[in-house]
């Protein structure tokens, strides 16, 4: 019996997207436009954050490929026979094909049939994995790869009107979290108890902003202790002491935007010395939200506030960099790497870039003052100045939690 390689579910109707067709017919026309400049035949995206970004479809990757295919005809999303037909459903303005497991590497099957005479033609280098393009090379013959992963990138960093009105709702809706999580704090409580509690509070509050989205992947790391030592450590069954410096952290994800609220805290009490770094990181986060406007380029905020730091001799204790861009990326993919507050990102800034503020320091156990600080702000370039879309308070006079 001979099963087939390619098929098609059209299966229910399309859902209500998260953009409009408008929206979503102008981030194509712009990749179209600069195909035609670059003199590409086709692009074939394979990543995360682009997929969703031109196609409103977030895919669960779990050891499986996934691509979307552009020409200047066709629009074409690239989807596991295990999901059904959800990719269908979600990419609105084109066409869906689906590849099964009855055969190896059929997903480079479908890249062929859709790519078929096509000689110049782009891909994620940033994404692309050795072998697979090794598998596109060996399936599509005598082609031309260059690299579309940087360009796509820089049109990401411009927000339309409309991402920037689903980020702000992120904002609030991390907001939301952050005081689920501040109200859950007491001595004795474990940080997972206290993560929960800010989960639940943002899905509940995206399910009522956004009852047609698809809630998946907002989540909290709540530190406490050593464990803030680090931005991304994982949630533990450690309680809370009296005295303990935490970290909140609440991240809403709409479909597939991600909003960050990150805030230093104290449970009862903070020591004289944690007192003094915690105001020098608030010193740092303040300026640097002032530093935040059109024409400022990143590496001069990141070495301004480098200053800030080591007037203190807090620089040996920063972490990373000041911040970076929002829009369609999470905790496991996406990453706007040009739009980073760093030293070696010479970017400028304008209207429409949406970045944090988010200063860290952090002091090692067995010093006064140990354990890890950090303040963060989602801020939206406008034409002159910045606007700031975080209202959870930050500072010793808000986050000391009785």
């Amino acid at each position: 019996m001979q099963l087939p390689s390619l098929i098609e579910i059209p299966n229910g109707e399309k859902v209500i997207p998260t953009f409009s067709d408008v929206e979503m017919r102008g981030r194509l026309e712009k990749l179209r436009k600069y195909m035609a400049k670059n003199n590409l035949d086709a692009v074939i995206l394979t990543s995360y954050h682009n997929i969703n970004y031109y196609s409103d479809f977030v895919y669960c990757k779990f050891g499986r490929d996934y691509g979307l295919v552009i020409t200047q005809e066709k629009f074409t999303t690239v989807t596991a026979n295990i999901d059904g037909g959800q990719p269908y459903r979600r990419n609105r303005l084109g066409d869906n094909i689906v590849y099964t497991d009855w055969q190896k590497d059929n997903f480079f099957k479908a890249i062929k049939q859709l790519c078929e005479g096509k000689q110049r033609i782009g891909v994620e280098y940033d994404h692309l994995t050795l072998q697979n393009q090794r598998k596109l090379k060996d399936a599509l013959g005598n082609v031309e790869f260059t690299d579309i992963g940087v360009p796509t990138m820089q049109m990401r960093m411009i927000k339309s009107a409309e991402e920037i009105a689903l980020i702000r709702q992120g904002a609030r809706v991390a907001d939301v979290g952050g005081v689920a999580v501040r109200n859950a704090i007491v001595a004795g409580v474990p940080e997972y108890e206290v993560t929960l509690a800010g989960q639940q509070a943002m899905v509940r509050e995206i399910a009522k902003t956004y009852p047609n989205s698809e809630l998946m992947d907002t989540w909290v790391w709540f530190q406490s202790g050593i464990n803030t030592d680090g931005a991304h450590n994982p949630v533990t069954s450690r309680k809370v002491q009296s005295g303990d410096i935490l970290s909140l952290n609440t991240f809403s994800m709409i479909s597939g935007y991600y909003t960050a609220l990150e805030r230093t805290l104290f449970c009862d009490y903070a020591s004289d010395e944690h007192l003094r770094l915690w105001e020098v990181n608030c010193e740092v986060h303040r300026r640097g939200q002032e530093l935040i406007k059109p024409g400022a380029r990143c590496s001069d905020i990141a070495h301004e506030l480098n200053e800030i730091f080591a007037r203190h001799d807090l620089l040996k204790f920063r972490t990373f960099g000041y911040g970076h861009s929002f829009g369609t990326l999470s905790h496991y993919y996406g990453r706007e790497a040009g739009l980073e507050l760093r030293e070696d990102i010479d970017t400028v800034l304008e209207p429409g870039m949406v970045v944090s503020m988010e200063p860290m320091i952090m002091v090692p156990e067995g010093q006064a003052g140990a354990g890890g600080y950090r303040e963060h702000d989602i801020l939206v370039v406008k034409e002159s100045g910045a606007d700031n879309i975080t209202g959870f308070p930050y500072g010793p006079e808000h986050n000391i939690i009785k």
